[in-house]
């Protein structure tokens, strides 16, 4: 993360408004229904948000996330660069860099830093273009500037191709299981078939206390689970960022290592297996099942229906589904030996993902820590 504290003194420094030019009269906002789609991308705080068939800008730029960036997050980035024929609107600020800074330099001192002096709003934050307007940007001469961008996009490409690495890993989970068992929904290898309420024990989740999230509840040893843990998993449940109490845990339930967390309202039908006991509230069901073998075969079954779940899932505050439904889903079951030897595949591929994490995350602290030097002047 980069802050005004972050810059070191070796180089001058500036604010955004003395580097840039703003742009953002002529961005514009289009709705998705009246948007055309073409050939040219459509922008907005976090990246690309569609395509669109006509342009505002033909250059390259640096656009500034203004409302519904990552704030409170900004290692996911909240400015980039774009380039070309491109429309952005007006949830992003558009920074034309003036001849002092290189716009790949700016972009890289952008991109993760710390705004939250700047931004104003409590319910949405929005970085204003006043606020922005004063962040301090470090101006070293121009062939440093481009010297430390090539070094952070080395770094950079190094993170992407990890992703990517990580990404085919996922697809290939899918992969495995249409190779072995045919696809999901047609079963054309004629599985028998069963309701999933069948296949194991399915149950929501307990928190029967109100309100839940009452100081005595929280802050023990008992690991809680949450539905944005279980839909930003990755698979499996490898951490969480909060726990009950013993209060806690006697008006919930403690679930084992093993089970699959599904989630059943906001993030609909998202999965993840416990590897570690934990309580969950009634807005996750927790499936079970003799052996280790089927619950991993439901946890990639399920991937296959997830969108559909959740595309047919009613809407009222937030999207919902019931565990009725869940239980009712035909799934195929073929012979367990086949199970285990998917099982058994499947663990293989993620051996290769955690062998890719590890790495992805020394090469995360890499790039932090060429951020850091370069911003302060030591690089």
């Amino acid at each position: 993360m980069i802050s005004r504290n972050t810059l070191g003194t070796r180089y001058p420094a500036r604010k955004l408004a003395d580097v840039v030019e703003f742009l953002d009269r002529q961005r514009r906002p289009v709705t998705e229904s009246d948007r055309v789609p073409g050939p040219f991308p459509y922008y907005g705080a976090n990246g690309v948000q569609g395509s669109i068939d006509k342009f505002l800008f033909d250059e390259s730029l640096v656009l500034l996330a203004e409302d519904g960036g990552h704030f409170d997050d900004p290692g996911r980035g909240i400015a980039y660069r774009i380039s070309g024929k491109t429309w952005v609107n007006n949830h992003a600020h558009v920074l034309r860099p003036k001849p002092c800074i290189d716009g790949n330099f700016l972009a890289r001192v952008l991109e993760n830093y710390d705004v939250t002096p700047f931004v104003t709003g409590t319910t949405r934050g929005k970085l204003t273009k006043a606020g922005a307007s004063e962040i301090i940007v470090p101006l070293p001469p121009l062939l440093e500037q481009r010297r430390i961008a090539a070094i952070l996009d080395q770094a950079d490409a190094l993170r992407a191709k990890r992703r990517e690495a990580l990404a085919q890993l996922d697809s290939l989970t899918q992969s495995i299981f249409v190779e072995m068992f045919g696809d999901p929904v047609i079963n054309p290898n004629a599985w028998a078939s069963a309701a999933f309420g069948n296949v194991g024990t399915l149950d929501r989740g307990v928190s029967k206390a109100r309100p839940r999230n009452a100081p005595e509840l929280l802050g023990g040893p008992y690991p809680l689970i949450q539905t944005g843990d279980v839909a930003n998993c990755d698979g499996y449940i490898r951490q969480h960022t909060a726990t009950y109490s013993e209060t806690g845990l006697r008006q919930s339930k403690l679930w084992p290592t093993g089970t699959l967390c599904i989630t059943i309202a906001a993030n609909i039908a998202k999965t993840g297996i416990l590897t570690f006991a934990a309580c969950f509230p009634d807005s996750v069901v927790g499936f079970n099942a003799p052996q280790a073998a089927t619950v991993e075969y439901v946890r990639v079954w399920l991937s296959f229906l997830q969108k559909a779940l959740e595309d047919a899932a009613p809407e009222s505050a937030q999207k919902n589904i019931n565990l009725a439904i869940l239980r009712s889903l035909k799934i195929p079951v073929p012979p367990f030996p086949l199970q285990e030897s998917f099982a058994t595949r499947i663990q293989a591929v993620e051996s290769l993902k955690t062998t890719h994490r590890a790495a992805l995350t020394e090469l995360d602290a890499l790039f932090a820590s060429l951020q850091h030097r370069a911003f302060a002047g030591t690089l």
